[in-house]
């Protein structure tokens, strides 16, 4: 499934200008603003799941971010991100995994996701995520996942979807994680349709 993944992925990121996909972005909200609730600061390790072709991590860096890692299962999405930061690429952590075989090699302070967790239909894979999440985040730490909403489309790029709300995130989290913001965002996509979103914000126990 993992090399299935990596080409489909491939070919969308190597084909496609970004802003010829649905989920681009200029402007990373909410999720600079859900940072600053989980109290993030330029010292923070913060990884960013799926997020190949992302402006997250050029906000962050011209924000004074210093300790980014971006983790896509596609490398061509990674390789347009260094091509549009240039020379600042070489201050942030690149990781070309899919997340459900990923194994954590340290820890980070705030896990963000937007739109990469819904893409995961499969009970097993579902449960890798967790997994990889656990081993990732410190105790204390923030995760956030932002999905499509309840009523939001049911697939994206071709692939089927699970849409959640912060419930169903949660259950799936399990007790080790702790609701403290969940908030509907509506996207608007490059060519003007909108998107229903959720994000939730979890605090790791322990």
């Amino acid at each position: 499934m993992t090399d299935a993944r990596t080409s489909h992925w491939d070919n969308i990121y190597g084909t496609k200008a970004e802003t010829d996909v649905s989920w681009f972005q200029q402007t990373p909200e909410p999720s600079l603003t859900l940072l600053g609730l989980a109290g993030a600061k330029p010292s923070s390790a913060i990884i960013d799941i799926g997020g190949g072709a992302s402006h997250l991590v050029d906000a962050l860096l011209g924000q004074g971010f210093g300790d980014i890692s971006v983790l896509d299962i596609s490398q061509a999405a990674l390789d347009a991100d260094k091509e549009r930061l240039g020379a600042a690429a070489q201050n942030v952590h690149w990781i070309c995994s899919d997340v459900t075989a990923w194994r954590p090699e340290r820890r980070y302070d705030v896990w963000h996701d937007r739109a990469a967790f819904h893409f995961l239909t499969d009970p097993a894979d579902q449960a890798a995520y967790v997994s990889a999440l656990n081993g990732a985040l410190v105790a204390g730490g923030h995760a956030i996942i932002g999905t499509f909403a309840p009523d939001g489309p049911e697939k994206c790029s071709g692939l089927p979807i699970v849409r959640h709300d912060a419930d169903s995130i949660g259950k799936l989290l399990g007790d080790d994680f702790v609701l403290l913001d969940s908030r509907r965002h509506e996207h608007r996509t490059p060519w003007g349709s909108v998107q229903q979103f959720q994000f939730g914000t979890f605090r790791k126990r322990t």
